[in-house]
C-alpha cells in the first residue's frame, strides 16, 4: 500500500529490485494473497487491538507504534494498524516500514494514491488524527460579503493570497430559466479538458484544472436544477461558462451553501480521487484477451479525459472496493469505422486484457450491459504542449501499452499541422495478441505520414514481421529522424520492464529526458 518516492523506489536492497532494473512484486507466502486478506478482513477477527473501540490518536501516540509487530500509518487524518497486513502487502514489508509510526500520506500518494485504502484497511482502522483547535469559517458571515459568487480579495485564504492576481474566482448570474456560472481562471491554456463538473442530487462540484493545482467550486445549490446542463470555455481569456437550467422559474437569492473546500485551490496531489457511476453500454472482442468497454457518463456530468491521461476504474468485489487505473481510448482509430448513437463526450472507451486469474478484470468481464463502473476524475503529468512545432513522433507499444497511443495518434494526424512523419513500433507475443491490427493498417494506408511495424516475441514459422524484444538494433533502426534536427517527441508504454529498459536503451542512443515521455500501462 505505501511505498517512498519514484526516484527513490525501490530501496537498492529492497526484494523489489530485479537484476534487469524493473520492478516486481515482492513474493508473497501462501495464503497471503488479496483475496486471502479479503477473506481475513471478514472473519471477525480483531485487526487493530482495540476490540473495535475507535481511539483519538495524537502525534506522540503514533510515533510509538512503530516496530514490525506493532505498525501504526496515518493516511490523510486516519490511523491504521498495519501490523495484520504485513505479510499481504505486495511491495514487502521493508516498504511498509518506511511509514511506521509516521504520516504516510505523501509517501502512499507518490506511487499508487488510486489504491482504496479505504476499504482494504477498514478493519485496521485505529481512529483519527488528533486536530489541533483552529478557527473555523463561518460561512454565513462569508455569504453576507459575497457579491453573486465573488469573493472580494481581502476574504482569500493564505493559498490563494500567496498566488496574488493569478488567483481565480468565480461569479454567478441568472435569468427567469437560467443561471450561468462564470470561472475566470486567470489562463490562456484552458480548454474543455480542464473542466470537470457533477451534479449529484443538490451537490454542485465544478474542478478547474490549473497547471498543477485544482480550483474547486462545491456548492449545495439553494434550488433544483434540471440534469443537463451546457459548459463553454472562452479560451482566450480562461473563462468558462456552466449553464444550469433551473426546474422553477423563480428568482435565487443565492447560488447555495459552500461545502467542503468550495471557492479553494488545492495542489492535485492533495485532493482524493472523485467517482461518478459510469454505465456500460456495449462490450466488443477486439483479440481473444482484450475487451472493449465503452460506458456513458451521467447526463450530470462532464468530463473529457485528456490526451495521454488515465482514470481509475472502482469495483466492489466480495465486498471490498478494487480499484484499477486504465487509459481511455477512442472508440475507434478511423473516423468512418463506426457511428456513435451518443454525443462522443459522453462515451468513455477502455481497451482492457482480461486476466483470467486476475481479481478485477474477470469481475469487469463479467459486467452486463446497463451495469455500472465507478470512474475517476482524470489524472497524468502528459502535456500537449509537447505537441508545439513537433516533426517526428515515435511510438513504442508492448501490449495494452498500446493504449495511451490511440489517443496520441489520433490527436496527431489530426491537429498537427508541422508533423512529417509517425511511426508505431508495435510489440506483441503473437499475431492473435495485436489489437486493432486491421484498422492501424487501414489507417497507415488512409495517411502515409504514419508507418507502423508490428514485432512478435513468440511468432509462427510464417510469419514475415520483424520478431524478437526491444534491442538497441530494433531502435536504432526505427528512431529516423525526417530530417536531422527536425523536432522529436518519443512515447513509450508497457510492462514496467519493458518501459524502463526501453527509456534506457533511448538515453544510450542520446535522446534527451525532453524528447522522451514514458506512460504506465
Amino acid at each position: 500500500m505505501l511505498n517512498v518516492p519514484s526516484q527513490s523506489f525501490p530501496a537498492p536492497r529492497s526484494q523489489q529490485r530485479v537484476a534487469s532494473g524493473g520492478r516486481s512484486k515482492v513474493p508473497l507466502k501462501q495464503g497471503r494473497s488479496l483475496m486471502d486478506w479479503i477473506r481475513l478482513t471478514k472473519s471477525g477477527k480483531d485487526l487493530t487491538g482495540l476490540k473495535g473501540r475507535l481511539i483519538e490518536v495524537t502525534e506522540e501516540e503514533l510515533k510509538k507504534h512503530n516496530k514490525k509487530d506493532d505498525c501504526w500509518i496515518c493516511i490523510r487524518g486516519f490511523v491504521y494498524n498495519v501490523s495484520p497486513y504485513m505479510e499481504y502487502h505486495p511491495g514487502g514489508e521493508d516498504e511498509l516500514m518506511r511509514a511506521a509510526g509516521s504520516d504516510g500520506t505523501e509517501l502512499f500518494d507518490q506511487v499508487h494514491r488510486w489504491v482504496n485504502y479505504e476499504s482494504m484497511l477498514k478493519e485496521c482502522l485505529v481512529g483519527r488524527m488528533a486536530i489541533k483547535p483552529a478557527v473555523l469559517k463561518d460561512y454565513r458571515e462569508e455569504e453576507k460579503k459575497v457579491l453573486n459568487g465573488m469573493l472580494p480579495k481581502s476574504q482569500v485564504t493564505d493559498t490563494l493570497a500567496k498566488e496574488g492576481p493569478s488567483y481565480p474566482s468565480y461569479d454567478w448570474f441568472q435569468t427567469n430559466s437560467l443561471v450561468t456560472i462564470a470561472i475566470y481562471t486567470k489562463q490562456k491554456d484552458i480548454n474543455l479538458d480542464s473542466i470537470i463538473v457533477d451534479h449529484q442530487d443538490d451537490s454542485f462540484r465544478a474542478e478547474t484544472i490549473i497547471k498543477d493545482c485544482l480550483y474547486l467550486i462545491h456548492i449545495e445549490l439553494s434550488h433544483e436544477v434540471q440534469e443537463d446542463f451546457s459548459v463553454r470555455v472562452v479560451e482566450s481569456v480562461g473563462k468558462i461558462e456552466i449553464v444550469l437550467k433551473k426546474k422553477e422559474n423563480t428568482s435565487w437569492d443565492s447560488l447555495g451553501h459552500p461545502l467542503e473546500n468550495h471557492n479553494s485551490l488545492i495542489p492535485r496531489k492533495d485532493t482524493g480521487l472523485y467517482y461518478r457511476k459510469c454505465q456500460l453500454i456495449s462490450k466488443e472482442n477486439v483479440t481473444h484477451d482484450t475487451r472493449l468497454f465503452c460506458l456513458m457518463l451521467p447526463p450530470s456530468t462532464h468530463l473529457q479525459v485528456p490526451i495521454g491521461q488515465h482514470v481509475y476504474l472502482k469495483l466492489p468485489i466480495t465486498g471490498t472496493e478494487i480499484v484499477k487505473p486504465y487509459t481511455p481510448v477512442s472508440g475507434s482509430l478511423l473516423s468512418e469505422f463506426k457511428e456513435p448513437v451518443l454525443p462522443n463526450n459522453k462515451y468513455i472507451y477502455f481497451l482492457i486484457k482480461i486476466y483470467h486469474t486476475g481479481l478485477f478484470t474477470p469481475e469487469l468481464d463479467r459486467l452486463q450491459i446497463g451495469d455500472f463502473v465507478s470512474v475517476s476524475s482524470p489524472e497524468g503529468n502528459f502535456k500537449i504542449s509537447k505537441f508545439q512545432e513537433l516533426e517526428d513522433l515515435f511510438l513504442l507499444a508492448a501490449g495494452t501499452g498500446f493504449t495511451p497511443m490511440v489517443k496520441i495518434l489520433n490527436y496527431a494526424l489530426t491537429d498537427i499541422p508541422s508533423l512529417r512523419k509517425v511511426k508505431l513500433m508495435f510489440f506483441n507475443k503473437t499475431e492473435d495478441d495485436i489489437i486493432w491490427r486491421s484498422q492501424l493498417e487501414k489507417l497507415a494506408f488512409k495517411d502515409k505520414r504514419l508507418d507502423v511495424e508490428f514485432v512478435l516475441s513468440a511468432p509462427i514459422s510464417e510469419w514475415n514481421g520483424k520478431q524478437g524484444r526491444i534491442s538497441p538494433a530494433l531502435l536504432s533502426e526505427f528512431l529516423k529522424r525526417n530530417l536531422d534536427k527536425s523536432k522529436v517527441l518519443i512515447c513509450i508504454c508497457g510492462p514496467v520492464p519493458f518501459t524502463e529498459q526501453g527509456v534506457r536503451l533511448l538515453q544510450d542512443l542520446n535522446f534527451s529526458k525532453n524528447e522522451i515521455h514514458s506512460f504506465t500501462a
